[in-house]
């Protein structure tokens, strides 16, 4: 398999978007996160962070698991069903339950931290020790890793009943991706009548499964059609614009269907205008926002780069370690009286750098190269 150069920056890419997606929840942007500093609100900058999250998640967790399934049938291939699971356990399994037991209790304990009397080295030690011990763990950012060790199960099991060898099909019509969002529209409201967006099911929302499940379907697809070398401007190009244009979309239809019925706007689930209107709306700025990553990323950036490179064999260290120290820096910049977006941009570059920083130590331990 050729290595693809733009795959790796994108991986780079997305990685920062985690760190900065959890740094504007940290501001002022909904969702769930350690530390908040800020509530949500409806100021200009609490506008932007809205826009902001909402975008990305309409993506870029969708993407990963895309690029995910992408790369599972050629290590599938040639690991065979047993040596690509035992892989699987130590590369997504191992990290999982270490962040839980570890990293999630020191991310909370420095959550915890914040607007309290300093603590004693020997008290914080306590305090994290107290919250190993007591078994109330927590998987935080590597949800993704325990739905990423199912998918690969769920492969397994699929790859005994059906073989996949490669070949070039063509690239589906503008009319299969049409009709693919619908259905992971239609199957996510289904899903969020029982799980809403919020709710955690052993760890995971389940509520923006249909398009995790469908993206890494589609990627194990993609690689053996070779979807992605043909993937072209011309089949795109309406997408990704379509994608640029609806981004306010779904903000703007909800602040109407607020203000109409006088009714606090419910994007999470039910049957309500704003909850479907969120649910198509992902899939239709997702769609156009990765394909117009991939092209743009293959035709211009796909060469080798030393730097590029090495930040893409930090990436997933990055991913694991961004918690505690994004909570960290969050803390200590807490009584910096600054405009939310200041303390947005500066805390997001400073844990961006400092997790690089971090993971390149890490990686240097005997063993840990093979796990990260």
């Amino acid at each position: 398999m050729i290595r693809a150069y733009y795959i790796d920056r994108i991986r780079v890419i997305l990685t920062a978007l985690v760190i900065l997606h959890h740094t504007a929840i940290t501001y002022g942007a909904p969702g769930g996160w350690y530390y908040r500093e800020v509530p949500s609100n409806f100021s200009f900058t609490g506008i932007f962070f809205v826009l902001f999250v909402s975008v990305n998640q309409a993506y870029f967790m969708g993407f990963f698991f895309l690029l995910a399934g992408y790369f599972t049938p050629a290590s599938y291939n040639r690991k065979g069903p047993w040596h690509f699971l035992l892989d699987r356990l130590i590369r997504l399994g191992v990290p999982w339950i270490g962040f839980a037991v570890l990293l999630d209790p020191l991310t909370s304990a420095l959550a915890q931290t914040a607007g309290q009397p300093p603590a004693t080295t020997a008290d914080f030690l306590r305090s994290y020790g107290n919250r190993v011990l007591s078994g109330d763990w927590h998987d935080g950012p590597l949800w993704f890793a325990q739905a990423l060790l199912i998918f690969s199960a769920a492969y397994i099991i699929w790859r005994q009943f059906a073989s996949m060898p490669r070949t070039d099909t063509p690239l589906p019509p503008a009319r299969a991706w049409f009709l693919g969002a619908l259905a992971v529209g239609a199957a996510a409201i289904l899903i969020r009548q029982w799980f809403p967006i919020g709710t955690n099911f052993i760890g995971m929302q389940l509520g923006y499964f249909a398009s995790y499940i469908f993206l890494f379907a589609v990627g194990t697809v993609a690689y053996r059609q070779n979807w992605l070398q043909q993937l072209n401007w011309k089949t795109a190009r309406g997408w990704t614009i379509a994608a640029i244009a609806l981004m306010p979309v779904m903000l703007v239809g909800a602040a109407l269907a607020g203000r109409l019925s006088a009714t606090p706007v419910n994007f999470a689930g039910g049957w309500g205008f704003p909850a479907v209107l969120y649910a198509f709306w992902e899939p239709f700025v997702a769609w156009g926002v990765i394909a117009g990553y991939l092209i743009w990323f293959r035709d211009h950036a796909n060469r080798p780069s030393n730097t590029w490179q090495y930040l893409a064999t930090l990436a997933y260290a990055v991913y694991i370690f961004h918690a505690p120290v994004l909570v960290a820096i969050s803390v200590l910049l807490r009584p910096w009286a600054a405009p939310a977006l200041a303390k947005f941009a500066l805390t997001g570059s400073l844990a961006t750098i400092a997790t690089v920083a971090l993971s390149s130590l890490v990686l240097q331990i005997p063993g840990l190269r093979r796990l990260l």
